[in-house]
């Protein structure tokens, strides 16, 4: 039975299966999870550890020896997402509050904006840019898990974010940093856990959601994978002109992380005021997972057609 290979067909499945069947346990059966021991500590109560093992493990996985284009490159598209994600999230929630617009609030905004799918950057930069596009990830993955979001709220004053709590988050990715860049053997080693560790986290993040809340995010979850893709990839496509011309591969950016699903629930550690707004930030980022994941490629894909258009056309004139 090939329960992995049929998971992973799903756009972001080894993320939004666990975290989906957590759900459906904890609408319909929430006393399950409850009987303690093992089974409420894996299944209930584990998802802030295990996501910070999980950043440890991706901070592993950036090379220090990373230099040149690539470490430029990944800086131009780091800081792309992150000041799409702030300005938005930082506009929205002054002008609307917490509360947000049209069902999108502050905390999903920016958690999925600020977030890309570092998997999927590196297959289309594999497939439309060059080496040094795919080596760019070794810089745009430290977007990986809540720091840039709790930056973001931070500085836009959306939160209270105490500066200790900022630092607590990066501990583990320096950490990991360290450790991989001290030892190749231990990088290759922990870089086992940037895909086993997701499901075991997505879980008790599901668990921690009831199925109401989940149909709840609909149009709003729909609405904020299509911004994600929008946005953040010709965003991204539009800085690639800063590294000599624009570039499809840079909209490969507009994506959503499975991982990002754990940041609203991440941030409310540092800010509880912000509670009120994890459950339905949550089942929105997931379902941004889901459309960025579909759409993204799409994007990408036209615009390398579009690049080649243009330079044949450069060529014969």
């Amino acid at each position: 039975m090939k329960i992995l290979k049929n998971v992973q067909k799903v756009p972001g499945g080894l993320m939004v299966i666990p975290l989906l069947l957590g759900a459906t346990i904890n609408t319909l059966f929430p006393q399950i999870l409850n009987i303690g021991g093992f089974t409420t500590a894996l299944f209930k109560q584990s998802a802030t550890a295990l996501i910070a093992l999980f950043v440890l493990c991706n901070g592993a996985q950036i090379d220090i020896k990373q230099a040149g284009k690539p470490l430029y490159k990944g800086i131009i598209l780091t800081l792309t997402k992150f000041v799409i994600g702030a300005f938005i999230g930082w506009f929205i929630g002054k002008t609307f509050g917490h509360a947000g617009i049209l069902g999108l609030t502050p905390l999903a905004l920016v958690a999925a904006i600020t977030n890309s799918n570092g998997g999927l950057y590196a297959a289309l930069a594999g497939q439309y840019g060059d080496s040094t596009d795919v080596g760019a990830i070794s810089i745009l993955s430290l977007n990986d898990g809540p720091f840039f979001t709790m930056l973001a709220f931070g500085i836009s004053g959306l939160a209270n974010i105490p500066f200790i709590a900022l630092i607590a988050v990066l501990i583990p990715i320096l950490i990991g940093f360290v450790l991989g860049n001290l030892d190749e053997d231990m990088r290759k080693f922990l870089a086992n856990g940037q895909s086993l560790l997701i499901p075991f986290f997505a879980f008790p993040l599901g668990a921690a959601l009831d199925f109401r809340t989940i149909l709840k995010a609909g149009l709003p979850g729909l609405m904020l994978g299509v911004i994600v893709v929008i946005i953040t990839g010709f965003g991204g496509y539009f800085s690639t002109a800063l590294f000599g011309k624009k570039r499809a591969v840079g909209a490969a950016i507009g994506t959503t992380a499975g991982n990002a699903v754990g940041t609203p629930a991440a941030l409310a550690l540092a800010d509880p005021s912000l509670n009120p707004y994890v459950a339905i930030a949550t089942a929105q980022i997931a379902a941004a997972v889901i459309v960025t994941a579909i759409l993204c490629p799409l994007l990408v894909s036209y615009l390398d057609k579009i690049d080649k258009r243009r330079e044949k056309v450069e060529v014969s004139a």
